[in-house]
């Protein structure tokens, strides 16, 4: 693939410098991806030149048109980075060759990069834990579909909370620089819901998503997207509550989403120094179906107490807000929050706090969460990945009465917390972290589902 003729950076009407193509990669692309000519023909380096052409040889599977756009529009220097970070090639060398072209003067240059694509299909079976669920997934994936960076991806699996799901999504990069993908998705779950309510829940759905940027940056990862779902309840326990009961049958829900995250945290369990911050917010009942915003905050800061001795503190918050009088268009039982369990709550168990009705958990439409953690490494054992933990948690859930001021819920809500602390030890298997914690709560209100002595928790994040 060859770009038409493009100067180097430099001053308008004179020779520019050779590129810099040997220069070092960015912090974003592998070091071992990209690879330059040791030996280069001194002639082209001792002298000014010109990039007449750029070609890249051995994309064998992927457009001509997309490899032009990626070369044309950015600066020579920066080809290689985003070849590679397109995520095609296993491999990319660069070398200049002296020009060939009937067009080209005299001191021009080509930048040839030779590639080696990556295999484009890929399948993955797995046993997976995390968030409190053990699971077994088989995923396919198939690279650079149409030719432009595009990935297919399907994965089925089944686990002991999500007895099964479904989901295949196809995505692409929108624009030059590859920061913006736009995504479509299909999905399907049936989740077992009846260690915290006496039903089941079934969701059908499909997804589109504009996702701009990586978590890591500066600037961070922005979602936006739009979300059609249609959901079941059914499959009541015969202890099933009235509440339940008249929550059963299907429901449907057409909402936008927007969604921030960033995370300057070295580590995500062993973090020593930076934040982690997400923030989303969702309007459904656009066309039908549920009518509601719903909003959510995170929080979670890493510090160094002292070599050996680390601190984390973490903070959740969430509001949810019925646009519409008409019960048909209330949120359902699938809409609202829910809190406890070892992930967030320690020493309750799993969604069991806030409103009840004959031991089924209801959810509710506000909630907070706050937590203080300690890790310590087990003495002369620092590089064990088991540590020492100590912690302190507290939150609470509540429903909102019709009519009842925000101001008036969310007093009630900090009024009377449940409040837990405990010691246990840590198992940092990267990415899930594996607790088992020996704690008692120390405040809880009489329908919180509290959990004295032991308690195993295995998740992605934790409060």
């Amino acid at each position: 693939m060859t770009s038409p003729p493009s100067p180097a950076s430099g001053a308008e009407g004179r020779p520019s410098p050779p590129p810099a193509v040997p220069s070092p990669p960015s912090p974003r692309e592998p070091s071992s991806l990209l690879t330059t000519t040791a030996a280069m023909d001194s002639t082209l380096l001792a002298q000014p030149a010109r990039v007449a052409s750029v070609r890249i040889d051995g994309a064998h599977n992927t457009r001509r048109s997309f490899l032009a756009a990626l070369s044309v529009l950015h600066a020579t220097r920066d080809i290689g980075h985003y070849l590679a970070e397109t995520d095609l090639f296993q491999s990319l060398h660069a070398r200049l060759e002296s020009s060939a072209a009937p067009t080209a003067n005299p001191g021009d240059v080509d930048l040839v990069f030779t590639a080696r694509e990556r295999s484009r299909f890929f399948l993955k079976t797995a046993t997976e834990v995390g968030n409190s669920e053990g699971t077994a997934s088989a995923t396919g994936r198939i690279r650079n579909v149409f030719g432009g960076a595009e990935t297919f991806e399907a994965n089925i699996a089944f686990g002991t909370k999500t007895r099964r799901s479904f989901h295949a999504a196809l995505s692409a990069p929108l624009t030059s620089d590859l920061a913006t993908r736009g995504e479509l998705s299909v999905f399907a779950l049936d989740r077992d819901n009846t260690a915290y309510m006496s039903a089941t829940e079934a969701l059908r759905g499909a997804r589109a998503v504009l996702r701009r940027g990586a978590p890591t940056t500066r600037t961070g990862q922005h979602e936006l997207g739009y979300e059609a779902v249609l959901r079941h309840i059914g499959a009541l326990a015969p202890t099933a509550s009235l509440s339940v009961r008249a929550a059963a049958g299907p429901s449907t829900k057409s909402a936008l989403f927007h969604a921030w995250t960033r995370d300057t945290r070295d580590h995500a369990i062993l973090g020593t120094r930076g934040a982690r911050t997400a923030l989303r917010h969702e309007l459904a009942g656009l066309g039908g179906g549920a009518a509601f915003y719903k909003a959510e905050a995170e929080l979670h800061v890493a510090r160094r107490l002292a070599p050996g001795l680390l601190l984390s503190l973490g903070a959740r918050a969430g509001a949810l807000h019925a646009l519409s009088a008409d019960p048909a268009r209330a949120p359902t039982l699938s809409d609202r929050f829910q809190l406890g369990g070892p992930t967030s709550v320690r020493m309750f168990r799993a969604n069991s706090l806030g409103p009840r009705d004959s031991g089924d958990a209801l959810g509710g439409e506000l909630f907070w969460a706050a937590g203080a953690s300690v890790l310590a490494h087990v003495p002369r054992k620092p590089h064990w990945p088991l540590k020492l933990h100590a912690f302190v948690n507290a939150g609470q859930l509540a429903a909102r009465r019709p009519g009842e001021p925000l101001r008036a819920a969310v007093q009630g809500a900090l009024a009377q917390p449940s409040v837990s602390a405990g010691v246990g030890l840590v198992y940092v298997f990267d990415p899930v972290r594996v607790e088992l914690s020996v704690g008692v709560p120390l405040a809880a209100r009489a329908s919180d589902g509290t959990r004295k002595g032991v308690q195993v928790g295995m998740g992605l994040e934790f409060l």
